[in-house]
């Protein structure tokens, strides 16, 4: 499955934002993101046509089976590698930034074998 970077943090943002508020509108991604409402917009109808997301006349935002699949990869590399770094020492909002920026290009084999790691020293 081969999607962009920036429509995985769209997905998993909305995965976020779901689990916080409920429902999901674009003003909470632009919000959550810092990015402007028209970015938002563009990206919410790619991901729509992309059938990864479905919305609602008053736009409510819903995570469609395969986007709710990618969103919840995502997010669980995403914790899984912020909490590991914090472990090690690493300040929490570097610990995020560069959780961020690895869970896009780690292998998912390289990543089973992380979680298998993190989850035998416990």
């Amino acid at each position: 499955m081969n999607i962009y970077e920036s429509a995985e943090d769209y997905l998993e943002a909305i995965l976020m934002i779901q689990e916080r508020k409920g429902n999901v509108h674009s003003i909470d991604i632009a919000e959550e993101k810092n990015f402007s409402k028209a970015s938002v917009s563009i990206a919410m109808k790619k991901l729509r046509e992309n059938g990864y997301i479905s919305m609602d006349k008053d736009g409510t935002i819903h995570l469609l089976p395969p986007g709710e699949e990618i969103a919840r990869r995502i997010y669980e590399r995403h914790q899984l590698l912020t909490n590991w770094f914090i472990r090690l020492g690493v300040d929490a909002e570097t610990a995020q930034d560069d959780a961020c920026h690895i869970e896009h290009d780690l292998s998912d084999v390289t990543f089973e074998k992380l979680k298998e790691f993190i989850q035998n020293l416990h």
